[in-house]
């Protein structure tokens, strides 16, 4: 069974940084891809970055892009994201999923396991 537990969540002030890590277990997530989606209140939860577990390629959503590093640490079996530059409109539940089938996309409806997520909130 597949288990993706988010931390390092919390409060952190526009222009601040933070860094989420999603830890995995349950597999060896060969030939998975990893997202991190985020879901503000009252708004569709939305692509964020993905990596490819195996060979480390990586995509990211526009408005994140020269901001945010999606990383994965195959040692220890854990995805990070890291966040820099925060401004207001971060502010979310940011989620960590899998796809077992290792496709890369940005849509949500191909990921087949989900973490409890974490919240984020950028405010001074």
């Amino acid at each position: 069974q597949v288990q993706l537990v988010e931390s390092g969540g919390g409060l952190v002030q526009p222009g601040g940084s933070l860094r989420l890590s999603c830890a995995a277990s349950g597999d060896t997530f060969v030939g998975y891809c990893m997202g991190w989606f985020r879901q503000a209140p009252g708004k569709e939860r939305e692509f964020v970055a993905a990596i490819r577990w195996s060979g480390g390629n990586t995509k990211y959503q526009d408005s994140v892009k020269g901001r945010f590093t999606i990383s994965r640490d195959i040692d220890k079996n854990t995805v990070y994201l890291q966040m820099s530059n925060l401004s207001p409109e971060d502010t979310a539940v940011y989620y960590c999923a899998a796809d077992r089938w290792g496709v890369g996309s940005a849509v949500k409806e191909t990921y087949h396991y989900w973490g409890q997520g974490a919240q984020v909130t950028v405010s001074s």
